[in-house]
């Protein structure tokens, strides 16, 4: 199964349209937002898809009522970080960030080389990372946003194979 994967949206509706068209032509059966839509009509823009989503508040989503009802509408989940689950018999593990860029990547590595997950997903540098770390595969699709980096992307998983690939929308 095919999973798409993104991030730090701030907004962006042009970049939001982009990911979910790639996301439909590439036959993704289901969406993982890491946080920071901000409004809720982003949210509600790539939940137009009726692909299976699921996702996490970041730390620019003030308006976590509005985000909730959307999501609650539209029958898809939309959790508090971090947050565990199970897909394809592989353990997930979702959080936005933690502070700066380094102090988030020290406690995802920490995460990952716990060995309590198959998969660990992050967001909130802004900077795309598709790793292993002892047996953890750990992915940051990067922003759609675009602005900070100069890039828009987002990731794509194979969840049957554990592979995963960063691409530019």
């Amino acid at each position: 199964m095919l999973i798409g994967i993104m991030s730090d949206s701030h907004d962006n509706i042009a970049k939001i349209d982009a990911a979910m068209s790639f996301f439909s032509s590439s036959g993704v059966r289901m969406i993982i937002h890491l946080g920071d839509y901000v409004a809720p009509f982003s949210l509600a823009r790539i939940l137009r898809s009726g692909v299976r989503f699921v996702g996490i508040f970041g730390n620019n989503d003030g308006e976590k009522l509005g985000l909730r009802e959307i999501a609650v509408r539209a029958g898809q989940e939309l959790y508090e970080p971090p947050f565990e689950l199970e897909i394809g018999g592989k353990r997930v593990f979702m959080v936005h960030g933690y502070g700066s860029k380094e102090r988030t990547r020290a406690i995802i590595n920490s995460i990952a080389k716990s060995g309590d997950y198959d998969l660990v997903l992050y967001g909130h540098t802004h900077e795309p990372d598709v790793r292993v770390e002892k047996g953890t595969l750990i992915i940051n699709p990067g922003e759609v946003y675009g602005i900070l980096t100069g890039r828009s992307t987002v990731a794509v998983l194979d969840i049957s194979r554990m592979e995963a690939r960063i691409v530019e929308i």
